[in-house]
């Protein structure tokens, strides 16, 4: 069964409001190759009710407010792609084709998506629920980073977006656990394979350096990315967290 893109395929279920909105910078494919296809399965297999937005458009409320806001969670991916590399060559010029665009057209994903569509929720939804991002846009750029794009380090992608939670890797249990907790209102910071924002380091995580040291010292950018790198395996991987300013990025476990 396809997930609902429309507010009458919610109806046709007998649901006014999705429990879980996921919002994707690729078409809706209904294929195990669709994160955004694996994750809402995933999540109507344990007893959600979700919908998928495709390509909203980031400019009006009209895509992004169809399904009004969800009971529980924003989830958003830049899709199956990180968007920078959809948009540009390595030479930074302009794809004009995107294979996960109707039509193959490449004029409906925008750049920094997660950015954007989280913006563009917090723009216009009222109620603030959480907004989860995923994909490997997110994952990728879950701590400080040298962006290419902008021959720059840049901060972790929970900051510049001002979303509440980064799932990494693969999220299926991830997801299943996160909206479990969100739905009973407990305390998520304990589920493995996610990122949060905290006013505190975690002192049983190791520290990396900070945002501001990696970005003015290439030794301290090597030294972080060295911690980061050897701490990705779920068998044995520390915690990590990260001062951005007077705030932590704090990484658990992969699952």
């Amino acid at each position: 069964m396809f997930l609902p893109v429309t507010p009458n395929d919610l109806k046709k279920l007998g649901v006014e409001r999705p429990d879980v909105i996921l919002v994707s910078g690729d078409v809706y494919i209904d294929s195990p190759y669709d994160g955004i296809a694996v994750i809402g399965k995933t999540l109507q297999a344990a007893g959600y009710s979700v919908a998928v937005i495709s390509q909203p458009d980031v400019e009006t409320a009209v895509d992004i407010m169809k399904f009004g806001e969800p009971n529980l969670f924003w989830a958003v991916s830049a899709g199956c792609v990180d968007s920078m590399v959809a948009n540009y060559t390595a030479s930074k010029r302009r794809r004009k084709s995107d294979d996960l665009t109707p039509g193959g057209v490449n004029n409906r994903r925008p750049d920094r998506a997660v950015i954007k569509y989280t913006n563009l929720i917090q723009r216009f939804a009222k109620e603030k629920k959480p907004v989860i991002l995923g994909g490997i846009e997110a994952s990728l750029r879950r701590i400080a980073h040298y962006d290419f794009w902008s021959n720059k380090v840049r901060r972790s992608v929970l900051f510049d977006s001002k979303a509440d939670v980064i799932i990494y890797g693969e999220g299926e249990k991830t997801v299943v656990e996160l909206a479990a907790c969100i739905r009973d209102d407990q305390d998520f910071s304990a589920v493995r394979g996610i990122c949060y924002i905290a006013t505190e380091a975690n002192e049983k995580y190791i520290e990396l350096p900070s945002f501001e040291e990696v970005n003015s010292d290439k030794d301290k950018f090597i030294e972080m990315f060295d911690k980061f790198y050897v701490n990705n395996d779920p068998l044995n991987a520390k915690g990590l967290c990260q001062a951005h300013a007077n705030r932590w990025l704090i990484q658990n476990p992969p699952q």
